[in-house]
């Protein structure tokens, strides 16, 4: 059967189901989206309050993130043997429950344990999201985990300046408690429309562009593969650098100045910070169907290569220049959109190698290496708190990105070609 055929039989059976349940999913990553992008905009308000100290707070953001990262392979399996559905419900609670927990957080445990909680919600939703994207649609799997991740990267870019405003205007608990209650809200409604796609309703195609696996491997079966194990490497490089953009941009700005000073472009006049941010939001969502779309057409790691690049490129120039309002915003906006990508690019071949039938579980287990990459950013702070400057810790982060571009194309790429060989 060929590609053009298996596709025109999807459009007739089940395309408007099939981007239903996309659709869906990017909705329910937009409504987590706060849970790791706003962030940054509570640390500051919440060490003038307690004065914990950066570390200390930042601390429950990597916290966050391993329990968002490290479980989803466990989410994955609780996900096919309960349902999507019901595994959503609950953590569309979960979401909403962390939040509150920050509200009222009076103590580092406190805050700790709020933060635990959203992170396995996280987890559920972001996991399940993206595998059944991969799912529904192998025959624009980069596209559709790109709009999935999208959702994530930009779906908080219209809630930085109200979130902003109610931390200035009321408080952060303020802001904690009422976008906590709406995004449990929001994913639990979703939740009773979504479903994993049933036998024979995605296509089955063949790419010579993007060679798919015929074979579906098991997780046990992947952890022992060498090529899963380069890919957690440079997942983690990649992860690294953006992880700790994401948590201590509003941070950087304050340290050089340029937060509250006002930014005028495109038509537009903000403060710096806020500017960046949002640009920064809309960026890091697009960048991911984009280059998700262009893998498709030139390949997962030439896509790789240029975009990991770029994100190394970005984060050097950034330091050089964070003292410029301007140059910050535009430079963070550059770094955003060449780190966003991974989220496309990693599930994609990750599903290509080793098959769609365990596509959520086999993503969960490479998706941790987004932890380990949170704690390599929690060094970065501490880093940076010890040393009183951002050069030594940016400088590593480029250096991390530059190395994965590299491994890339030197030996993903023909490691990947030898590994689907052996599997035909």
């Amino acid at each position: 059967m060929s590609a053009g055929t298996a596709g025109a039989r999807a459009d007739q059976a089940s395309l408007a189901f099939r981007i239903t349940q996309l659709v869906i999913g990017i909705l329910c990553m937009v409504a987590i989206a706060n849970l790791q992008y706003g962030w940054t905009l509570f640390v500051e308000p919440m060490n003038d309050k307690f004065h914990w100290g950066r570390p200390s707070i930042q601390l429950a953001f990597t916290l966050f993130i391993l329990m968002e990262t490290w479980l989803v392979p466990i989410e994955g399996w609780l996900i096919d043997k309960f349902g999507l559905r019901n595994l959503f419900i609950l953590a569309g609670l979960l979401v909403g429950i962390g939040w509150l927990v920050n509200a009222f957080a009076d103590s580092l445990a406190m805050l700790y344990t709020g933060a635990i909680i959203g992170g396995i919600g996280g987890g559920i939703i972001y996991g399940g999201s993206v595998g059944n994207a991969l799912k529904w649609f192998p025959d624009h799997r980069g596209l559709a985990a790109g709009l999935t991740a999208m959702g994530y990267g930009a779906g908080s870019a219209l809630t930085v300046v109200p979130i902003a405003n109610m931390i200035k205007e009321r408080g952060y608990e303020s802001a904690f408690f009422g976008f906590g209650i709406g995004q449990g809200i929001i994913v639990v409604l979703l939740a009773l429309f979504f479903r994993a796609p049933r036998e024979g309703e995605a296509p089955t195609v063949r790419s010579e562009r993007v060679p798919q696996a015929t074979i579906n491997s098991s997780p046990t079966q992947v952890m022992k593969a060498p090529i899963f194990w380069l890919l957690y490497v440079m997942f983690t490089l990649m992860a690294t650098g953006g992880l700790m953009a994401t948590s201590q941009i509003a941070s950087m700005a304050r340290d050089y100045k340029v937060a509250d000073v006002p930014v005028t472009l495109l038509g537009l006049t903000l403060a710096a910070l806020p500017f960046a941010l949002s640009i920064d939001r809309v960026l890091n969502g697009l960048t991911r169907p984009f280059f998700g779309w262009v893998s498709d057409h030139i390949g997962r790691e030439n896509t790789m290569f240029m975009a990991f690049g770029l994100e190394g490129i970005g984060i050097i120039l950034l330091l050089l220049n964070a003292h410029n309002p301007v140059a910050f915003v535009i430079l963070s906006g550059v770094v955003f959109f060449a780190w966003g990508e991974i989220y496309s690019l990693f599930p994609s071949i990750c599903t290509d190698l080793f098959g769609k039938q365990f596509a959520t579980a086999n993503y969960g287990l490479l998706y941790t290496a987004k932890g380990m990459g949170s704690l390599l950013a929690l060094l970065g702070a501490v880093l940076v708190a010890r040393s009183g400057t951002w050069v030594t810790a940016f400088v590593i982060a480029a250096s991390f990105d530059i190395i994965a571009s590299i491994l890339a194309l030197a030996v993903l790429k023909p490691l990947r070609m030898r590994v689907l060989r052996q599997g035909a």
